[in-house]
């Protein structure tokens, strides 16, 4: 259970004749069947122009991506049981909530609360007493009994919910806690409501059956194919892919925390609610603002947690309608996304546009004054806040933050920043000091949880004093009694059922205990020290965008691009103009490096952001690499052609892939393997001169081949 999260969810979609178009309107990514370029099976990402990067305020959901590593876990666990073993598990929980049932009906007064329903493997039963009594009375008799349900249906009843899975129950301890709470009645048969032929499954499900040690050479080769930052220097700039020390999961994966169910009471639960309590702590010392919610389960969830914060504040002390919120034109797509998920559609009003309002920038690539204080002049009674990103989304300090802040209050508005790069700044700056009045921390970026391949990343978001009376879930308080959740006056309610991505939390306190007071700025200094050196490695080979900010300092990223006779060689070779960027990511993959981003949030650009997880003999190797891909698209442009040329497939056709979806087909053996066609191991240990000379020796073969 891991008190609570992370959790997998899964979301169904029909998709036939008659509803192509519906999967469009979903949340969320989606995989599908493709073929590289030599005819080689893959998969590849698809429908993703309705995602937030591409759509921002017209995206589908401020949702970023998916949560690849719960599911790789769900996946393994139900191919490790197979069909059989799935049928044995749903049964043994139908089995012992039955029998649990039929044995307290035939030796107790208690009914079920629902008697004409079905029911499979929980049930519900209706007390004489209010169930929180019959709780902490289990409790003391050392059972979990199960959970108060009563305030979800009408008519005061007194209602609890047992729960049994494929875990094996003490139904005798069950039903003697019965008999000693309620008293025992002479034996009285009772029968179950079955459930109906018609509703159950008549085929079986399909799945196949493999062995142990199958199913762990193929997550082993599985995942000797991923790129991660244990390799070597990943420089995805916006994402922050450091390394996640092992000791995280380590302490995540203790018996104490996993086991422990979100609604296990207050009093078993102390050690999981000092953990919230001491993190919430530590990020109020962080951000130097007031108040903490642990809740959101990601980045995007954080931002939306802000906005709606904001909402309540201003239906309470506004006396206007707030229906603007101003957003850089740089800003990542969840901005945008989130914005309009909480209402800020953009439109006109008496001519006037409302909504999102993008914010300019000037030369420096930093948000334009003087465009900021005219918007400011026009829309004041509107102004519902700001969000922004600070370093921003080009790897530069907006210096004037405090300034704006202080006109965003001055206005009534509140000010959102996206701490999407506090691994920037964390333990330096004071963001309530700055006039922030909300902000996300990336739990997944900047505090060493797992990216997992998309998910669950996990979020903590900070409030300044006059948000605090609205935060939504709990905040966990200390007394002499123990850790007790509490909820605010006016909480805006819950984002998630319960604690948020609770084992995430573990994972990043240990990484906390582990840095120190003293070790969160040690942190923040070296990945902008790594960046900067990087930046003065290579700010004489490529040039810099946006232009204009040659001269201004670089905090934990910095963007590169090509020369104009660079782009002119590629075209000249093949390579379109607009294609150029993402080519040259390619390029970085058989230079045994995961790309940086690309094409964000300058089109032609590419965004590095080191880290500190790096040495600087790493560091070197890494910039070695990006000088002599500038070399190579110089001298060998079309080399550009055909990259990459060491990964396990080719460059994906990725938009026949999008024109026949192919999402789903049915699983009878384990799907085939390509390996990778020259090992990231071996690359690791070539000289990059000599790698340059092998990338271009299997290029030309490769096109001598074609021609």
């Amino acid at each position: 259970p891991n008190f609570g999260g992370p959790g997998l969810g899964l979301f169904g979609v029909r998709r036939d004749g008659s509803h192509k178009n519906d999967i469009r309107q979903t949340p969320g990514r989606y995989v599908g069947k493709a073929n590289d370029l030599e005819g080689r099976e893959c998969l590849v990402m698809v429908l993703s122009t309705r995602e937030q990067h591409i759509r921002k305020d017209k995206a589908t959901s401020n949702i970023c991506s998916n949560q690849a590593f719960l599911a790789t876990l769900a996946g393994a666990a139900i191919l490790a049981r197979g069909e059989k073993g799935m049928a044995a598990a749903a049964a043994k929980g139908q089995t012992q909530a039955q029998a649990a049932f039929t044995r307290i009906a035939e030796s107790t007064s208690l009914k079920l609360a629902f008697p004409v329903s079905l029911f499979f493997n929980e049930f519900v039963l209706e007390l004489p007493e209010s169930p929180s009594l019959a709780i902490e009375a289990a409790r003391q008799a050392g059972l979990h009994l199960g959970v108060n349900v009563s305030d979800r249906i009408d008519g005061n009843r007194n209602l609890i919910k047992i729960s049994f899975s494929d875990i094996d129950a003490n139904l005798d301890a069950l039903l003697d806690f019965f008999h000693a709470q309620y008293g025992k009645t002479s034996a009285t048969p009772t029968s179950l409501p079955s459930i109906p032929q018609s509703y159950l499954r008549a085929q079986p499900v399909g799945l196949p059956d493999f062995t142990d040690s199958e199913l762990r050479d193929y997550y082993t080769r599985l995942g000797d194919l991923n790129v991660s930052p244990d390799d070597a220097c990943y420089p995805l700039g916006s994402c922050t892919m450091k390394y996640n020390p092992f000791i995280n999961d380590w302490a995540a994966g203790l018996p104490g925390f996993t086991d422990i169910h979100p609604q296990a009471p207050t009093a078993d639960a102390q050690g999981s609610l000092e953990l919230l309590y001491e993190i919430q702590e530590w990020f109020k010392k962080i951000t130097g603002l007031a108040g903490v919610t642990t809740q959101p389960v990601a980045g995007a969830q954080g931002e939306l947690v802000g906005i709606k914060l904001f909402q309540a504040y201003h239906r309470d002390h506004s006396t206007t309608t707030r229906d603007v919120i101003f957003i850089p034109e740089s800003a990542h797509g969840t901005n945008f996304a989130t914005a309009a998920m909480a209402g800020y559609q953009t439109k006109r009003i008496d001519g006037l546009p409302v909504g999102i309002v993008l914010l300019k920038a000037n030369a420096n690539g930093t948000i334009d004054i003087q465009d900021f204080d005219e918007k400011i002049a026009l829309y004041r009674d509107r102004l519902a806040g700001m969000m922004v990103t600070n370093p921003n989304t080009c790897g530069l300090f907006e210096t004037h933050f405090r300034g704006l802040s202080a006109k965003i209050h001055e206005a009534g508005g509140l000010v959102y920043m996206d701490g999407a790069n506090m691994n920037a700044i964390a333990g330096w700056v004071d963001l309530g000091a700055l006039g922030v009045d909300a902000v996300h921390n990336n739990l997944h970026k900047t505090w060493t949880i797992p990216h997992g391949g998309g998910g669950p990343g996990d979020a903590i978001v900070a409030v300044s004093e006059k948000l605090i009376p609205y935060l939504p879930g709990h905040q966990i308080e200390k007394s002499p009694e123990g850790y007790l959740p509490v909820r605010t006056q006016k909480s805006i309610g819950s984002f998630h059922r319960h604690w948020g991505n609770f084992a995430h939390k573990i994972r990043a306190y240990a990484y906390l205990l582990r840095l120190g007071k003293a070790g969160v700025p040690r942190m923040t200094a070296l990945a902008t020290l790594s960046a900067r050196y990087c930046f003065e490695k290579l700010r004489h080979t490529y040039p810099i965008l946006p232009e204009g900010t040659e001269s201004a300092p670089r905090m934990h990223e910095f963007i590169l691009t090509l020369a104009p006779e660079d782009f002119d060689a590629l075209e000249a070779a093949g390579v379109p103009r607009a294609l150029a960027i993402s080519r040259v990511g390619k390029l970085f993959l058989d230079f045994g490096f995961h790309a940086p981003t690309v094409a964000w949030p300058e089109f032609f650009g590419h965004m590095t952001a080191p880290t500190e997880s790096y040495t600087k003999a790493e560091l070197d190797r890494f910039n070695l690499a990006v000088i002599a891909i500038k070399k190579m698209v110089r001298e060998h442009p079309e080399v550009l052609t055909v990259v990459p040329l060491f990964t396990p497939v080719d460059r994906i056709d990725d938009v026949a892939a999008n024109r026949n979806l192919l999402l789903s087909e049915p699983l009878t053996r384990l799907p085939t393997i390509h390996p990778n066609r020259f090992s990231p191991s071996k690359i690791a240990t070539l000289p990059i001169d000599e790698l340059y000379d092998k990338i271009v020796n299997a290029a030309q073969s490769l096109i001598e081949s074609k021609s």
